[in-house]
């Protein structure tokens, strides 16, 4: 095909006969079928919606069916054949389309009026260590307004079947759907990408560039990797980061229908689920239930003990708060999830997680959340009389799974495809223990930390931790207030290289500093790096959902809030302390570079010089970090608070009235 070349002098030329150009057209034919109670009941809006639909091409008989809104984060323009038309930002939104068109047919089967609209999503992979990553985790919230917006834009709807797969999306979805709580909602997740057949995980070939920097690969084995990672166009990547455990969890708070969560993309299996959700959305409508009546405080207790039970990602720390909250709930705390890592052990082994590190994919056809909550029922840490959208309660639900179909094919296939035995993946809770599984997530204290701070205990190399199963470290403190620069000493390119012993103190890169960006270049590289497990990492960031090692995230306060991390210097001395029988840990500066007493230090240097926020941060995270701020910051969810939000703006504008109104009254006084 020829290139197309705008001719400037010859823009304004007719480019087709005149005559093509219509004027007017029949409009569609037929009739709605009104009737005297609609017309006089029926406001003027629901009255037009009906001749928008027609418009559309909708059959005008079938146009008084029951709303359902499809709501998904599907991106990209594909061909007919799959192929791109236009590329969307990841593999994780690319195929949702097919389960939209799949649930749309679902609802048209069963008489209703199918309605779709999308919210697009970016990827955390795509934007690390740029300043795309500074608008990451704000998306969130801006993505869950509109659409809640759009869902009540639709005002007949009777509800939403949400269809959301990656990091951001997916929680912002399960906001959207907690917030509108009061229709028949349901949760479809976009499942996962297959491994290659051979080739790294999504999760290691991200760190290719640290690999090569240090010699330890060559640039034709980068080249090969980084093209090879993704076995297929669609789903999630194929690690329980962040993205595959925000589908867990929201099969674990009953949002979806059963065994949902990580299902291959593209494949009849994960189609039907698109289909099933619909039919269940109709089912709710019709007896009544809502999304509300699932949405209970224990069921965000099950979430807590299904994210602890698989090994999640740290980031759903920030996400189930933020879900409790839109659904009107009780958002759990950091102490919650304290008690329930100390209750309930790791026992699926899962990348990133060891000790082998099985695909998400082999954790679906192992029995995936079914098979991990009738592992909890039996030990007694499930509440199992929660219901889920399908109105059944996980009683119900786990005494057909054990003896299912479902579960025989699933686990059986996983033995015939790749020769692991499912009990390998999802491993009874004493095996579990006897390999040395430990709890998920560690929220250790300090003088570094006074507010707290968070580490993926279960993931710190097991080669670095002693015999009695804590992790200690005392090493030199390495500065840095930028991941650029942090990545590159990393890497090998600065003057001082980062070595092995070394502690990275990574500082102003929280809410304020710059939206709490991920620093998954800095912890992927750390663990593939052969020097990498003898350094750890501590900062006022947070890390994808697939970092692994002796990282420490979430530091509070933040630096650019005072926090005492912010006064560490180049030389100091860290300690970090990690219990991960007890989950207890300390994070502390133990010795400074100038002789200084630590605590004496802490209490009177200044914040590190040059500190301030990123120049780089947009104005919309900014605003961000100050409306979460008010509501409860990181260890809130990092979500907002609207009534502490209006208290405060109204307390501010009190003030600054009262303010003003001294100034007027000095002035008067002085004349």
């Amino acid at each position: 095909m020829a290139d197309v070349v705008i001719d400037p002098s010859d823009y304004f030329a007719a480019l087709d006969a005149p005559e093509t150009l219509a004027t007017k057209a029949d409009g569609p034919d037929g009739k709605l079928p009104l009737s005297d109670e609609i017309l006089r009941s029926w406001t003027s809006g629901d009255l037009f919606g009906l001749t928008q639909s027609v418009g559309m091409g909708f059959d005008p008989r079938r146009v008084l069916g029951d709303q359902y809104l499809i709501l998904s984060t599907q991106g990209g323009v594909r061909n007919p054949d799959g192929t791109p038309q236009a590329l969307g930002y990841h593999t994780g939104h690319w195929e949702v389309g097919l389960l939209g068109q799949a649930a749309a047919e679902q609802i048209e089967r069963d008489g209703g009026v199918p309605f779709a609209a999308f919210v697009s999503d970016p990827c955390d992979g795509r934007t690390q260590g740029t300043h795309g990553m500074f608008d990451s985790l704000p998306y969130r919230n801006d993505a869950a307004i509109v659409m809640r917006r759009l869902i009540r834009s639709l005002p007949r709807r009777k509800g939403v079947i949400g269809i959301a797969t990656c990091d951001k999306g997916l929680p912002a979805m399960m906001m959207a759907l907690a917030g509108t709580g009061h229709l028949a909602n349901v949760l479809v997740p976009g499942g996962v990408t297959l491994p290659p057949t051979v080739g790294e995980d999504a999760g290691k070939v991200q760190t290719i560039g640290a690999r090569y920097s240090r010699g330890e690969m060559s640039l034709e084995e980068a080249s090969v990797a980084g093209c090879k990672a993704c076995g297929t166009p669609g789903g999630g990547c194929q690690f329980l980061g962040t993205a595959a455990t925000s589908q867990v969890i929201a099969e674990a708070l009953g949002m979806t229908v059963p065994h949902a969560a990580l299902a291959p993309s593209g494949q009849p299996i994960w189609t039907r689920l698109a289909r099933d959700a619909a039919a269940t959305a109709a089912a709710m409508h019709t007896s009544g239930l809502s999304l509300h009546d699932v949405l209970t405080d224990k069921a965000f207790e099950n979430a807590m003990l299904m994210h602890a039970a698989v090994g999640g990602s740290t980031n759903l720390l920030l996400h189930i708060p933020a879900v409790a909250a839109a659904a009107g709930r009780r958002r759990p705390t950091a102490e919650d999830f304290r008690r329930i890592n100390q209750s309930v052990p790791r026992f699926v082994d899962c990348l990133p997680n060891g000790p082998v590190g099985h695909p998400t994919v082999r954790l679906f056809l192992a029995g995936g959340v079914p098979e991990v909550a009738w592992h909890l029922r039996e030990a007694g840490l499930w509440n199992a009389d929660e219901k889920t959208v399908t109105g059944l309660t996980w009683n119900e639900l786990l005494d057909q799974w054990q003896n299912s179909e479902r579960r025989e094919v699933c686990r059986e296939r996983l033995r015939a495809a790749d020769g692991v035995d499912p009990d390998e993946v999802i491993l009874p809770p004493a095996i579990a223990k006897e390999r040395g599984l430990t709890s998920t997530v560690c929220f250790p204290s300090g003088n570094l930390c006074p507010e707290g701070s968070v580490i993926k205990a279960t993931s710190i190399d097991p080669t670095v931790i002693d015999d009695d199963g804590v992790y200690r470290k005392r090493g030199r403190a390495r500065v840095f207030s930028k991941e650029s620069d942090a990545i590159a000493a990393v890497k090998g390119q600065s003057e001082k290289p980062i070595e092995a012993g070394d502690v990275i103190v990574l500082i102003g890169r929280g809410p304020i500093g710059c939206g709490m960006e991920e620093t998954y270049q800095i912890t992927s590289a750390l663990k593939y790096l052969s020097f990498g497990k003898h350094v750890a990492l501590v900062t006022d960031a947070r890390f994808s959902g697939v970092s692994t090692g002796a990282c420490v995230g979430h530091v509070g306060p933040e630096a650019l809030a005072g926090g005492p991390i912010g006064r560490v210097r180049d030389g100091d001395t860290v300690e970090l302390i990690i219990d991960r029988n007890t989950l207890d840990g300390q994070v502390d500066l133990v010795a400074t570079v100038d002789g200084i007493d630590p605590v004496e230090a802490l209490r009177t240097r200044s914040i590190a010089e040059g500190l301030d926020r990123d120049e780089n941060i947009p104005d919309d995270t900014r605003l961000w970090a100050a409306l979460q701020q008010v509501g409860g910051g990181s260890w809130g969810g990092c979500t907002y608070d609207v009534d502490k939000i209006i208290e405060t703006l109204n307390a501010g504008q009190a003030a600054l009235a009262a303010k003003s109104s001294e100034k007027s009254q000095e002035e008067v006084n002085a004349k």
